[in-house]
């Protein structure tokens, strides 16, 4: 059934940034136009991702292709790394950082002739405790707003934007913080904070390009220690960062290679690309740089 194909495509269908993903036929017609032969595995609510990447992987594909938001994109990523496998993106999720960040258009026709093309370019990859990341990976507020909207969205059936708002304003009524200790060139430092932020490659924290990336094949980690603050100045913080007018009274910022962090606590919440889990110290964070080969513009390549 799946002989002569040569793109793989694992399609996330609950992805959406208001409006309905593509479907399978919608994207066999896209590659269609270019003269391409594609397989789509399509997730449902119920399939394990992991298990769909590895149908897509056993029919022996010359790319492969996510399409999805950060977490599928993430996952599938992984797999093409480990699989040696150029790797291509239709950013059909919400927020679609990674794809935003390499200059992808966010039109579907157009993210499909990126493929066609076939440029590729080598980019870094994030790496904590032997586990993957595209974008960034944190610990403390987010992962615990993150976890907590998957709770709001499983027993309210809320909508993501509405479940991420409730949540966001649940942990921010008590943040936690966490005493920690960050191995830095050699250097250990000691910090209390209620989250620590870990970029793949730096991100810009002030401006009008705040919360963007300026390139992805720097070979570093970008490390944002958010300072402990009260109560109340949460919600100062949260309208600066809107502006994005940050400074070095809300964050410490550090550009390595790779760190190591240790805890008191027995697990730690964790979010990568935006999925919340847990994982117990110490963490060891490593940059591997230009680990993936992705397809990209032609004025990117």
């Amino acid at each position: 059934m799946h002989a002569g194909a040569d793109i793989a495509i694992v399609l996330n269908a609950q992805a959406g940034n208001g409006h309905t993903p593509p479907d399978a036929a919608t994207l066999r017609a896209a590659f269609a136009a270019h003269g391409l032969h594609v397989v789509v595995f399509e997730r449902r609510p119920q399939d394990d991702l992991d298990t769909l990447v590895g149908t897509a992987l056993a029919t022996r594909p010359g790319l492969l292709v996510a399409a999805g938001g950060d977490g599928t994109v993430s996952a599938v990523a992984a797999q093409a790394t480990a699989h040696d496998l150029p790797f291509g993106v239709l950013p059909v999720g919400t927020l679609n950082h990674f794809a935003r960040d390499l200059g992808l258009p966010s039109d579907l026709d157009a993210a499909v002739a990126v493929i066609a093309d076939r440029r590729l370019r080598a980019v870094d990859l994030g790496e904590v405790n032997g586990r993957m990341f595209l974008n960034n990976a944190s610990i403390g507020l987010y992962p615990e707003v993150v976890a907590r909207r998957v709770y709001e969205q499983r027993r309210f059936a809320r909508g993501k934007w509405s479940a991420m708002l409730h949540s966001a304003w649940h942990v921010l009524r008590r943040p936690d913080a966490f005493e920690i200790t960050l191995e830095l060139d050699g250097c250990e430092e000691r910090r209390r904070t209620p989250s620590v932020f870990v970029g793949n490659n730096p991100y810009v924290l002030e401006g009008p390009h705040m919360g963007h990336r300026e390139r992805l094949d720097g070979g570093a980690l970008g490390v944002v220690v958010l300072r402990p603050r009260r109560r109340a100045g949460w919600l100062w913080l949260a309208l600066r960062a809107l502006c994005g007018r940050l400074s070095t009274h809300d964050v410490e910022q550090h550009v390595v290679r790779a760190f190591r962090l240790e805890a008191r606590q027995g697990e730690l919440p964790l979010a990568r690309d935006g999925e919340a889990a847990s994982l117990a110290p110490p963490l060891r964070f490593a940059s591997r740089p230009r680990a993936l080969r992705v397809c990209v513009p032609a004025e990117r390549s």
